[in-house]
């Protein structure tokens, strides 16, 4: 076959033709991947994970890249977990990881203060009764591009698998992780 490539993005559809593609561990995903999401997006930066602290260290400069993008008038949320949640602690037990769930949070929130006040950046907790649907589920949006990791049990956000959806139209698969996290901030608690 000549073309291999566009005839496999031809025969897709469906809730198929969304998925970019899927890796069987969050660190399984090359590192110019999120850099080229990050720095790609004009509109809206969404990283709704419980903790979000793998990106400062994963992607060189972040905070820069962050500051760039707000300065460009693109949106930037963070929807964390409450790091004194009852969730919180719950996780922490059940994943026993020497770099509790916590610290991971704070690390964000430490980071994110470096930025300082900032227009267009806003943070938020996940509410104490959606905390337990936020744990188990990161969206990471880039206008309409998104990067879903499920949690597997017991199991960190790098060991859990991740898909990359690219939005196709109305009703997909990308619209409902999208839904799902807005649903999420809607009800979440601004950080002051």
């Amino acid at each position: 076959m000549l073309w291999p490539r566009a005839a496999k993005d031809r025969g897709r559809s469906g809730a198929d033709s969304e998925m970019v593609h899927s890796y069987p561990y969050r660190s399984a995903c090359p590192s110019t991947v999120w850099g080229d999401l990050v720095g790609g997006a004009g509109r809206e930066l969404f990283f709704a994970g419980y903790t979000n602290y793998f990106l400062w260290t994963q992607q060189p400069a972040f905070g820069v890249t962050l500051r760039g993008r707000l300065e460009a008038g693109c949106r930037v949320r963070f929807l964390l977990g409450d790091p004194d949640g009852e969730v919180t602690r719950e996780r922490e037990r059940v994943e026993g990881a020497a770099l509790t769930v916590s610290t991971r949070i704070r690390i964000t929130l430490g980071e994110l203060a470096k930025l300082g006040p900032v227009d267009g950046l806003e943070v938020r907790f996940s509410g104490a009764d959606d905390a337990v649907n936020h744990v188990g589920l990161s969206v990471f949006r880039f206008d309409d591009d998104v990067l879903v990791t499920p949690h597997l049990a017991r199991t960190v956000g790098h060991d859990s698998p991740m898909f990359h959806l690219r939005r196709a139209g109305d009703g997909g698969m990308f619209g409902r992780f999208a839904e799902h996290a807005e649903e999420l901030w809607g009800r979440g608690v601004p950080r002051v």
